[in-house]
């Protein structure tokens, strides 16, 4: 994945053509405003700054734009736009928005793609561990010894899968809730006991809930979902 952001120095000197020197210059001298305010060498920009030289604005400030989206089975979870099915082909949206991790080609449900760095970053490196829900099918009847086994952590990949909690919907249906995100986790774990995953939907990304939304259709988070979700990963 490319850098999000840059540093003011970096961006003035591909922005304008100039040198490093001439930008350092601009800077140092006090003509480079960043949101109203004096620029320094090696300040992060994001997305949502505002960048003038003298009286002549640079840059606009960009909206940050969280999405949630229902992602079908058969998509990847990637922006490379020379694989098949890929998420800039699929959202069909005008401005390129991150995947806050990944959800395999198989599965289906919420994912939430940002252009908003820095909580795009607090996300994926915070050392709190995050929630995400699903709701899985497997290929016959469920026993009470299977579901137990899951809750409390199976060894996969050479590491036992952190405790989760798990809930049984019907007889090859259960609900999982997980703090960790292992490669095709809960596909593994299920094949450990014994059972195929013929079905399996993330309804829940920490705050943020997948609801009534269909597959292929995304919306913008409202204020609120966007309020929770932030402060939840800051606090």
């Amino acid at each position: 994945m490319k850098a999000l952001n840059s540093s003011l120095k970096y961006f003035i000197v591909q922005k304008l053509n100039v040198s490093n020197k001439v930008a350092i210059n601009y800077i140092l001298s006090g003509r480079v405003l960043v949101n109203g305010r004096q620029g320094t060498l090696n300040q992060v920009l994001q997305p949502e700054d505002k960048v003038q030289l003298d009286e002549t604005v640079i840059r606009e400030s960009r909206k940050n734009v969280y999405i949630a989206y229902h992602k079908p089975r058969g998509i990847e979870s990637t922006l490379n736009t020379q694989i098949d099915n890929n998420l800039i082909q699929a959202l069909n949206y005008s401005e390129t928005v991150y995947p806050v991790g990944r959800l395999d080609k198989a599965s289906e449900g919420l994912m939430l793609l940002t252009n908003d760095g820095r909580t795009l970053f607090n996300i994926l490196h915070a050392e709190k561990h995050q929630e995400k829900e699903y709701l899985v099918t497997v290929d016959k009847p469920l026993t009470q010894q299977a579901l137990e086994r899951l809750a409390e952590g199976i060894v996969i990949m050479g590491q036992r899968t952190r405790p989760a909690i798990v809930s049984q919907v019907d007889e090859i249906t259960f609900k999982i809730i997980l703090t960790q995100g292992l490669n095709r986790q809960i596909r593994r774990m299920c094949y450990k006991l014994g059972y195929q995953v013929e079905k399996l939907v993330r309804t829940r990304i920490i705050t943020l809930e997948l609801g009534n939304l269909a597959p292929g259709q995304w919306r913008f988070l409202n204020q609120a979902e966007i309020s929770n979700l932030i402060k939840y990963i800051s606090d």
